[in-house]
């Protein structure tokens, strides 16, 4: 009787915000096949444009001639960013 009604399954939602380079077009289909494999969003952002990192067609929309802004969003977001490690920038 009043309050808020507990959803069984809660997920610990969290939100990484980190930077890549993608050089050649082998990176960013390794990029997108990483992405592809893990079970959580991630975004890419690039000035106002976002697109689902699991789309290579998405990517390749973008200016990736500097880096861009990834969002990973999900339980464990370090585990993505342990696995693209070699791309990320400062």
């Amino acid at each position: 009787p009043g309050g808020t009604p507990s959803i069984g399954n809660e997920r610990n939602i969290v939100m990484r915000i980190c930077k890549v380079k993608l050089n050649a077009f082998g990176e960013i289909r390794a990029f997108v096949e990483a992405a592809s494999n893990f079970d959580d969003a991630v975004d890419i952002v690039s000035g106002v444009h976002k697109v689902n990192a699991k789309s290579l067609l998405g990517l390749l929309t973008l200016d990736l001639s500097r880096p861009v802004e990834i969002r990973v969003h999900g339980d464990h977001p370090e585990k993505f960013v342990s696995v693209i490690d070699s791309y990320l920038v400062a």
